[in-house]
């Protein structure tokens, strides 16, 4: 799904010139605007809480220091990144978040040599299925946490930043097929990473006490696989935190330029969103738990993103030639079901108080 989406995403950008924010903004009337840059916004915001506190706890592994304090470093350092970017381009942008990517992959596949995995039982594990409400919850997390609305809107700014406005018509077939391919590795290689995190704990951590939170199950990664295991979990979870939070910030950047019209200096930017993230850490919410209920507001926030993404890419008038094929709108319309009805399930189950 996510493969398909951020295509379709990275499309829209590429062919029209605009990002889905900036489209949205020329279509909606003022209040309805209004009214979607601020669920916008939310989702945005539930990235950086994400993030933020992810890098903050993994500077708490690392080297001790306290979850308030870590929380600051990432947010100065994600700052540096954004002005970085500002300077030197998105192409530098790409180059130092897939730098990032490359440190989370080793950190959190490294793993998997030194601890065993029972491969068929890994191979029936695939098949979807649920135990309760709680698995729902947790679905519905890391659907969001892998498809990430902030990156839908983020993804058409970026192709279109990268490439220009005006894209030569006679160019855009070969970089649409570019686009497609540099989708489908990149995600490949994030749902291989997301994979090995859960073979990981499966394969070493099950029945083991105390590892419903990041902090135990670092402390039973390191000491069922010895401390250089621990250590590469450690970095693979800082370099996520510094990642995202900076794509967050990008994200949230193009909403409110395309939606508003409003643009304000990153760094400025930065502070806003980075102040929600560490009142949640001083006041000693749990991290964990921050962490699982923000993939679940970006995974109710797909359908905002993702219904606009389809209809815009399945208009002749704005798509012309590169208008999706039947097929692919049929696909695009399917994604947009499963992903309703898994947040309709869980907000249904929630209100009953189902088991």
């Amino acid at each position: 799904m996510a493969v398909l989406i951020q295509y379709l995403s990275a499309k829209v950008g590429l062919v029209t010139g605009s990002s889905l924010p900036e489209l949205l903004g020329d279509r909606l009337p003022r209040g309805w605007r209004l009214a979607y840059w601020v669920q916008a916004e939310l989702v945005a915001a539930a990235t950086d809480l994400a993030e933020v506190i992810g890098g903050a706890i993994a500077l708490h592994i690392l080297f001790g220091i306290p979850l308030l304090a870590g929380g600051v470093i990432v947010g100065v350092i994600s700052m540096l990144l954004l002005v970085l970017q500002t300077r030197r381009g998105p192409r530098f942008f790409e180059f130092v978040v897939t730098g990032l990517l490359a440190i989370v992959t080793a950190g959190f596949v490294t793993g998997l040599f030194f601890g065993p995995v029972s491969w068929d039982e890994a191979v029936a594990g695939i098949v979807p299925r649920f135990e309760g409400t709680p698995t729902v919850l947790l679905a519905a997390s890391m659907l969001g946490a892998t498809v990430m609305p902030h990156a839908i809107y983020a993804h058409s700014a970026l192709a279109r930043d990268r490439h220009g406005h005006s894209v030569p018509a006679e160019a855009l077939p070969r970089l649409l097929t570019a686009t497609r391919w540099d989708v489908l590795l990149s995600l490949l290689v994030a749902g291989s990473v997301n994979i090995a995190m859960l073979l990981l704990a499966a394969g070493n951590l099950a029945g083991v006490p105390g590892t419903d939170s990041i902090e135990g199950a670092h402390a039973a990664i390191t000491a069922a696989l010895g401390p250089a295991v621990g250590v590469a979990f450690g970095i693979g979870l800082l370099a996520s935190g510094l990642a995202s939070t900076s794509v967050g910030s990008y994200a949230g950047s193009a909403i409110m330029g395309g939606l508003l019209h409003v643009r304000i200096p990153v760094f400025t930017r930065r502070l806003i969103t980075l102040i929600p993230a560490l009142v949640i850490i001083a006041v000693g919410v749990d991290p964990t738990w921050a962490l699982v209920l923000s993939q679940v507001l970006l995974s109710l926030g797909i359908p905002f993103a993702l219904i606009p993404l389809v209809r815009l890419s399945s208009n002749r008038d704005l798509m012309g030639a590169f208008v999706n094929k039947v097929a692919l709108t049929v696909a695009a319309w399917v994604v947009v079901a499963l992903i309703v009805s898994l947040n309709l399930a869980l907000i249904i189950l929630t209100a009953t108080g189902a088991d």
